[in-house]
């Protein structure tokens, strides 16, 4: 379940990743303050030019002020233009740090989570909300270093400068500083709905791409290309009505906005050209308060924009903060330990399981392996079989009861430490999109090239990988598409084979090879299995005749246990099943 962040927490986020590189980011700030200070500086000299301008006919002397004044005026421009490519230095220094630390950090706490929440949510959503959480950063961060600080600073100083000049000008500006921030926070908070749901819309639309796209071939197959363009029409029509939405919020916002500060610069400027006329404002004084309004409202007309730009950052962020915030479902223990494991003893204590809670997945579920044996798990459909394995790896925590490896409750010690004692050669091997080199050495990331390919060579896919022209350094494509479901089989099997683990686990481990394959692969596979604790999963009972005892699961709990001679013998699930297949064979004969 999703936690509920709020703004300030997503503001403990960034500065979190922030915090390593302050002294960059106040270099930043001091830098932008300076700038700000040059900006309120600046009309000062320009009122003294324009005011020693107007002297010239009546006092030759005062060339020099024009002089003095331009001079000073030039160099505050000048330094003006050093102080904003220092702030984007500055910038640049911190900003793709904290970005790629964001996304690290997000990637490497959501694999953290458990196999129940990668079944439930869709691949592309998580990359577009560890990418979407550091963009977030990089708006936020503008909004409120580079540009909240730049129309604090100029605000304040504008207000203290007419206070001291015009107190009554003064006050009128603050007065309507207030109003339009005031209103700008509030169309703000109207708009922030319509983004949250923009932000939903954009997950849900980059989801069912995602899905379309994983699903290519079966689309295909099924001749589903019109339909999903349907699907995808339909997903981006929400996100545009909520894109739509949000937009037309925000010109609402600036409409309002800007009329605000054609009213407050025609009042003013009239104001002062009264004053003007009325012999209370020099030609300078007019020019200062012109400058400032200049400078206020290239800044005010974005107060608007950079709160709704605020905003949607925090909407932007928020679906990512509570990704971060979702506990995980299956956590260590603390002070867990690290597993050891000297034999490979199995034993499931009274287990029960269930992923619905109208219906029993295991029930009471109690099963001892001893080390070195060589167990099958047989049995219908849903039965419950891989479920055990499931359980075993810790994908899921049993509801109640214990599973212990060598004594040690798998509850009390380390995730890494236990899976890292296991191997799987699933039914259905996915693999990375990287080289054949890559994929196997997976299985143990410090092997030798050289005891790469014996693996290989133990798993009988060296022969098809030294037919392709990269040889080990092949691309296999995304999960694995370039190479047929047999040769994936088999590049899993190496890998389960290089990692060596005492504890092995094959899920219908042949059930993708052809049977010349499957000859060549059965001797590779005994060699696996000698000195190992070994789980079978298999619905072809062929396969699982030399096994030391094979267990009936029926309804989650063991219904028979025994040799195959033993077990064809006896009326029951697995002479049934045998007789089936049996039968089967007699026929294709």
């Amino acid at each position: 379940m999703s936690a509920n962040v709020r703004n300030r927490d997503i503001i403990k986020l960034f500065w979190k990743n922030e915090r390593p590189y302050r002294g960059r980011v106040f270099l930043c700030l001091f830098v932008i303050f300076g700038n700000s200070i040059l900006v309120l500086i600046a009309p000062w000299y320009q009122k003294f030019l324009f005011d020693a301008l107007a002297q010239l006919g009546q006092d030759p002397t005062a060339i020099n002020a024009v002089i003095f004044n331009f001079l000073i005026s030039s160099l505050i421009l000048f330094f003006q233009w050093i102080f904003w490519r220092a702030t984007g230095f500055s910038a640049a220094s911190y900003q793709p740090h904290v970005m790629a630390d964001l996304q690290t950090s997000t990637f490497s706490y959501a694999i953290r989570h458990s196999y129940r929440f990668f079944t439930n949510t869709f691949a592309g959503s998580l990359v577009r909300k560890v990418n979407r959480l550091s963009r977030a950063f990089e708006q936020f961060d503008d909004t409120v270093i580079f540009r909240f600080t730049t129309i604090l600073v100029v605000m304040g100083g504008t207000f203290i400068g007419l206070y001291l000049r015009f107190p009554l000008i003064g006050f009128i500006f603050l007065g309507w500083i207030i109003l339009v921030i005031l209103i700008n926070y509030l169309f703000t908070r109207w708009k922030l709905k319509a983004d949250i749901l923009r932000a939903e819309a954009d997950t849900e639309a980059s989801g069912a791409l995602s899905d379309a796209f994983s699903n290519a071939i079966t689309i295909k197959l099924f001749t589903g290309e019109h339909v999903e363009s349907e699907n995808v029409r339909g997903v981006m029509n929400s996100w545009r009505k909520a894109q739509t939405r949000s937009w037309r919020r925000g010109e609402i916002a600036f409409a309002v906005q800007t009329f605000l500060s054609i009213a407050i610069e025609i009042g003013l400027l009239w104001f002062g050209i009264t004053l003007v006329i009325r012999k209370v404002f020099t030609i300078g004084d007019l020019v200062l308060l012109q400058s400032y309004l200049m400078a206020v409202f290239s800044n005010i007309e974005q107060v608007g924009r950079l709160m709704r730009d605020l905003f949607e950052s925090f909407a932007d962020a928020r679906e990512s903060a509570e990704l971060l915030a979702t506990p995980f479902e299956v956590k260590d223990a603390r002070g867990a330990k690290m597993l050891s494991v000297k034999h490979g003893a199995v034993e499931f204590r009274d287990v029960s399981f269930s992923f619905l809670k109208s219906k029993k997945t295991l029930e009471h579920f109690s099963l001892d392996i001893k080390p070195g044996e060589k167990i099958a798990l047989v049995g219908p459909s849903g039965a419950g079989k891989t479920t055990v394995t499931k359980l075993l790896l810790r994908f899921y925590d049993v509801q109640s009861g214990r599973i212990l490896v060598d004594r040690q409750d798998i509850s009390r010690v380390t995730q890494e430490s236990l899976r890292r004692n296991i191997s799987l050669v699933p039914q259905e091997p996915v693999l990375f999109h990287r080289s054949l080199m890559e994929n196997i050495r997976y299985g143990r990331r410090d092997a030798t090239d050289e005891e790469v390919i014996g693996a290989s060579k133990k798993a009988h896919c060296h022969e098809f990988i030294s037919d392709l022209p990269d040889n080990y350094q092949t691309l296999v494509g995304e999960r694995g598409i370039k190479l047929s479901g047999g040769e994936r089989q088999r590049v899993a099997i190496a890998r389960a084979i290089l990692k060596n683990a005492p504890i092995l686990i094959l899920d219908e481990a042949t059930s993708s090879l052809d049977s010349e394959s499957e000859r060549l692969i059965q001797d590779a596979m005994d060699e696996l299995m000698k000195g190992k604790t070994t789980i079978v999963i298999a619905h072809r009972l062929s396969t699982v005749i030399r096994m030391d005892r094979i267990i009936v699961v029926e309804n989650g709990a063991v219904a028979a246990s025994g040799t195959h001679q033993t077990l064809i013998r006896r009326e029951g699930t697995y002479k049934k099943l045998w007789d089936i297949q049996a039968g089967g064979f007699l026929l294709e004969e």
